[in-house]
């Protein structure tokens, strides 16, 4: 009795399987049923079978699960049991190979995403090269009468206040051509970036940084785009090439700034208007380039070929959901779906990860410099030089993290462990004042930055993919995005405040914040992992139930395709 139970539950398991293969790939068919995919010009003439998606194997699957269903069935109206729609597509016809697939994947990868990277190591560069201007001089010319000491915090915020405000401005890639709204972003905030140069004053410097984030704020929509692009499972490496581009930014503005110091020291400029300048310039050039590189989707990207834009839509059938889950405007957006992200804890819960995240994330590459200078005895210049093997050893990290996470389809494995190593970083520069008071102290504090920004890195990309890769329709996907940026955001506006003055020069406050935010976003991602298992397992049972009683081949979360499941 056990034995016969036992098969009839992995029968029902593997005709569930098979069930999912088939309406994946009918799905798939439907979206260039007007392409003819006719081996007309002999392309697959001596390939391998095994080497090539195919129709023939598919049906075959599907004949079998109609049979079992048949034997089940004592009632069939034929005799020979009922064929659905599906069953049409009979042609042995080859859709395309496994490698044409890796080859267009490498060439949105070589074309797209590392120039994706360097906008945004412009981005990140020209966002925090304010706190190597700041121990080059700045804050001693640009400094009121009578001084304040807040205005350094302000111009931090400034920019973070229209970051945060100017979100929704990340939705705007599915409505504006993206090259044409990629070219215009990067040149507003590189032609806004140079102006710093001229800044007479800190109130002067403070409504450029406004303007700064006003032009930034739009870039933070780059995931939503690459969606467009690439697979679930693919979208994380990808998401790390271009995010992993902030801390190799941060790296290089640190040897930049070594470097224009000690040129600057005979110059007519000042050093920090010659920083603000050289790294500032570079993106108006950017922009010029992005009108032609970037590609408003995979059908008007240049360097692919008439087929291998097929391709690229074919192997992304979300991308062409079914009218029933559009509106008439042609975007895919269903205000049913986007309100209800608004109240899904899996929406709500990776905003707060990024909230806390974002506390650590934004702050330490602004008031390192500072950190090193004041509380570990260097120099003006030996401060500028140690800033950046942290960001170039974390550039690493975030790359191989990514790959690995793809490769298992995990997030929450890599992520708490990064979150709880940031943490231990953060915890040892926080009570290193107390129990260290001996000489080794201050290279114990140098080494342990290693590790929080390692793991705040880490942590960001993670958080923003697995997000991403929760929400199965556009409509979702674009309104959990806004939700989880505007609130996310918000973490700069108090982690601008960690480090004040008087905190000076061990800033054990600010350090225990960090800790004990990282320490939260651990614990939420556990949280987050057990809510998906539940779901996934619910989704489970719901399926094989409704295959047993013939229930309906669509999805069962809203805007998902048959056999979507949330990664964890």
């Amino acid at each position: 009795m056990a034995s016969s139970s036992h098969r009839s539950h992995h029968s029902h398991h593997k005709a569930y399987d098979n069930r999912r293969l088939i309406a994946k790939s009918s799905s798939s068919l439907s979206v260039d049923s007007e392409e003819t995919w006719d081996d007309e010009e002999g392309v697959y003439h001596g390939r391998e079978k095994d080497d090539a998606i195919e129709l023939e194997a598919l049906n075959r699957q599907r004949d079998d699960e109609n049979n079992e269903d048949d034997d089940d069935d004592d009632d069939d109206e034929d005799g020979g049991g009922t064929r659905d729609s599906t069953s049409s597509l009979r042609s042995p016809k080859i859709l395309y190979t496994a490698n044409e697939e890796k080859v267009i994947v490498r060439k949105f990868d070589r074309n797209l995403v590392v120039f994706i990277a360097l906008m945004y190591m412009l981005a990140f560069l020209d966002r925090s090269n304010i706190g190597n201007a700041r121990i080059a001089g700045m804050d001693v010319d640009l400094q009121t009468s009578p001084p304040r000491d807040y205005w350094y915090t302000w111009a931090i915020q400034a920019f973070y206040v229209t970051y945060i405000g100017f979100e929704w401005m990340s939705l705007l890639w599915h409505v504006i051509p993206p090259h044409v709204y990629a070219s215009l972003l990067v040149l507003s905030w590189g032609v806004v970036a140079s102006l710093q140069a001229v800044a007479p004053s800190y109130p002067f410097l403070i409504s450029l940084r406004a303007l700064l984030g006003m032009g930034e704020a739009g870039f933070t929509g780059i995931p939503l785009y690459l969606c467009m692009f690439f697979k679930r499972d693919e979208l994380a490496f990808r998401t790390a090439i271009f995010v992993s581009a902030a801390p190799l930014a941060t790296s290089f503005a640190s040897t930049l700034a070594w470097l224009i110091l000690k040129l600057g020291e005979a110059g007519p400029i000042t050093p920090w208007r010659l920083l603000f300048l050289a790294e500032g310039f570079p993106s108006a050039i950017v922009a010029v380039i992005a009108w032609r590189i970037v590609p408003d989707s995979p059908h008007t990207a240049s360097y692919l070929t008439s087929r291998e834009k097929k391709i690229a839509r074919l192997r992304l059938p979300n991308q062409h959901q079914s009218p029933t889950r559009t509106t008439n405007t042609g975007h895919g957006v269903n205000l049913r779906e986007a309100l209800a992200v608004c109240i899904d804890p899996i929406a709500i819960i990776p905003a707060l990860m990024l909230f806390l995240t974002n506390m650590a994330y934004s702050s330490l590459p602004v008031f390192l410099p500072t950190i090193l200078e004041e509380s570990m005895g260097h120099d003006r210049l030996g401060a500028q030089a140690l800033s950046a093997p942290p960001y170039l050893v974390s550039f690493f990290f975030v790359l191989a993290t990514a790959k690995l996470s793809d490769s298992v389809r995990s997030r929450s494995a890599f992520l708490v462990p990064f979150a709880l190593t940031s943490a231990l970083g953060y915890t040892t520069l926080a009570v290193s004042e107390h129990l260290l008071r001996l000489e080794p102290a201050s290279a114990l504090r140098y080494l342990a930055v290693y590790p929080a920004a390692v793991g705040f890195f880490c942590v960001v990309v993670l958080t923003v993919v697995w997000n991403v890769n929760n929400q199965p329709s556009r409509s979702r996907r674009g309104a959990v995005f806004a939700m989880m940026q505007t609130v996310g955001q918000c973490g700069p506006l108090l982690g601008a405040r960690l480090y004040p003055r008087s905190q000076s020069p061990f800033y054990t406050q600010g350090m225990a914040v960090c800790a004990a935010a990282m320490l939260g976003v651990a614990g939420l991602a556990l949280v987050l992992r057990w809510v998906l298992v539940r779901r996934n397992r619910a989704l489970d049972a719901r399926r094989a139930s409704s295959y047993g009683g013939r229930g309906s081949r669509g999805g069962d979360v809203p805007g998902a395709d048959a056999g979507f499941r949330y990664m964890i």
